[in-house]
């Protein structure tokens, strides 16, 4: 597995409507921290087979920010059947983000 980028419009389709649940990395290109994060959630997806790993780049769907009221990032969202169960603002450790997804 990987982390796959979509778009905000394929949220919908990608997230919410998902039969996995389903990881978001919502990140931008000049956030240090999500450069920081996103090797690890690489390494995350090729563990976590069962759950898909998708990433939102925020300077080109700010409509995301707006939806999920994210003003931090990183903020990685966790969804199970279409529902938000988890979140994660700023520098999250590996260790967290693997209980959470562990906990699925």
């Amino acid at each position: 597995m990987s982390v796959t980028a979509i778009s905000y419009a394929d949220f919908q389709q990608d997230v919410l409507e998902s039969p996995v649940p389903v990881l978001v990395d919502f990140w931008a290109n000049w956030c240090v921290p999500c450069k920081k994060l996103a090797p690890i959630l690489e390494e995350l997806s090729e563990t976590y087979s069962q759950v898909k790993f998708v990433s939102v780049d925020t300077e080109e769907n700010p409509d995301a920010m707006l939806a999920h009221d994210i003003r931090t990032l990183p903020t990685v969202l966790i969804f199970r059947g279409g529902e938000l169960v988890e979140s994660f603002l700023g520098d999250v450790p590996k260790l967290k983000l693997r209980a959470a997804l562990d906990s699925l």
